[in-house]
């Protein structure tokens, strides 16, 4: 069951908005509920942000703008995907600091084709986000989400996997080489950003100056020799979602 949460101050594009993701996910017969609200206050502190995978919001909100409830979002390390529902367009650095999916335009030429692109984008993605794989951690053998892997540490002959659970980063350790695990992980948009340092790309937040900024400020130093590279990926990484 997919659930999706829109949040616009403006009934006429949270009903409009609603009919055009009904009318995508019926035609793919997914499963799946929507909520609307009102503002960024009662989205925020009348429901639980993390039970939805997909959250629609619109950027010029009385009260809360979606901007500032995307960075709320964000720093209680919910992962979800955030759209942004907007007449204007002049908040890419800001949509781009939360890890914002897309900008739909209220006044586009097309709205409905725009969604639908949208959330081809996002089931694709959400499809690379279902790979697990079972490790043979020191804490007893865990089935393991990509997805819920922020990063993992190598520390001497010992990796230290720093995983998402229930909004709370949890350690996890086991033996083995990051060289084995970047050769596998790469494929579901893991970086090296240090010798011992492999980090999943969907927390990163920022890449500046020599250092990886993730969704909790939490930082880590990247060597001249590879800032380049991980820059690139960044990039390119973003542009892809």
């Amino acid at each position: 069951m997919m659930k999706i949460a829109i949040c616009d101050d403006e009934k006429e594009f949270r009903d409009l908005i609603r009919v055009y993701i009904e009318d995508y996910l019926n035609t793919k017969d997914i499963l799946y509920t929507i909520d609307t609200f009102i503002s960024g206050e009662k989205f925020l502190n009348e429901t639980f942000p993390s039970e939805y995978s997909i959250i629609f919001l619109d950027i010029n909100m009385e009260g809360m703008d979606g901007i500032t409830t995307a960075k709320k979002i964000r720093e209680r390390g919910i992962n979800s995907y955030i759209v942004f529902v907007t007449a204007y367009i002049d908040y890419s650095l800001e949509g781009y600091k939360v890890g914002a999916v897309r900008y739909l335009l209220k006044n586009g030429y097309n709205l409905q084709v725009a969604m639908e692109e949208c959330l081809d984008a996002i089931l694709e993605k959400k499809r690379e986000n279902n790979a697990r794989k079972k490790f043979p951690f020191k804490e007893g053998q865990t089935e393991v989400l990509f997805a819920q892997i922020l990063y993992i540490e190598s520390k001497l002959h010992k990796l230290e996997f720093h995983i998402l659970e229930n909004e709370k980063i949890r350690i996890y350790t086991m033996y083995g080489t990051m060289n084995e695990l970047e050769e596998e992980l790469e494929l579901y948009h893991f970086v090296r950003v240090h010798q011992s340092y492999l980090v999943n790309l969907q927390y990163i937040r920022q890449v500046s100056r020599y250092k990886v900024t993730l969704y909790d400020d939490e930082t880590i130093s990247i060597p001249k020799a590879r800032y380049k590279e991980v820059q690139a990926v960044f990039v390119a990484y973003k542009g892809e979602i």
